[in-house]
């Protein structure tokens, strides 16, 4: 059966990067009558097999007669991923020692795994996580580059050009996000973007 072949083929993709896949493909109604297809079959999955344990497959013939149909699939995908080794609080700083590596069912969550822990080193914990608990992206924040009350850099840039003064952040942010800056100079407030720790930057 072309689904068949197709998830084998899928299996032994994922083999090659470490990854265990076990599937089941639904039975087809005995009842459909397909026209025979000279052309090869097109099978593939309509959703995204990562993100969910019942992917649908569709079937579909391109040739004089055209024909698609769909089959209902349970895939498993199981490989490591990061979990808490012990309880994670709110606001925790990541070190390599609050992680450890088991093999999970990747695909039995939707909000994504996390296998290099060099990748959350220094991340911060959004909210609390058991000890188990698989580590998901939404879990973690970037720690705050500049944090309310700190004293910055303000950079005004135009081109090449750029002036520096100092200025107090009247709010905490993370790099990429922007902050009110009070410059200490004029003692004017100004949005600016977050470029560094202790860095910030408005456009002139």
């Amino acid at each position: 059966m072309a689904t068949r072949s197709f998830l084998e083929s899928y299996a032994r993709t994922q083999a090659e990067d470490g990854y265990q896949v076990k599937f089941e493909a639904g039975n087809i109604d005995s009842r459909i009558a397909l026209a025979p297809c000279a052309d090869p079959l097109k099978v593939e999955f309509t959703g995204d097999p990562w993100k969910s344990e019942h992917p649908s497959v569709q079937v579909a013939c391109n040739g004089d007669r055209p024909w698609r149909l769909f089959v209902t699939t349970t895939v498993s995908i199981s490989g490591p991923a990061l979990v808490a080794a012990r309880p994670l609080g709110r606001g925790e700083r990541i070190t390599g020692n609050m992680l450890e590596t088991r093999s999970v069912v990747i695909n039995a969550t939707r909000r994504g795994i996390i296998a290099d822990a060099s990748l959350v080193e220094g991340m911060v914990v959004r909210r609390p996580v058991n000890a188990g608990s698989v580590l998901t992206p939404d879990l973690l924040e970037a720690p705050d580059a500049v944090a309310r009350g700190d004293h910055v850099i303000i950079t005004a840039r135009a081109g090449t050009f750029s002036v520096r003064s100092r200025g107090k952040a009247l709010a905490s942010a993370s790099v990429g996000e922007q902050v009110l800056v009070e410059n200490l100079t004029s003692s004017r407030t100004v949005r600016a973007n977050v470029t560094a720790p202790g860095h910030v930057e408005v456009p002139m």
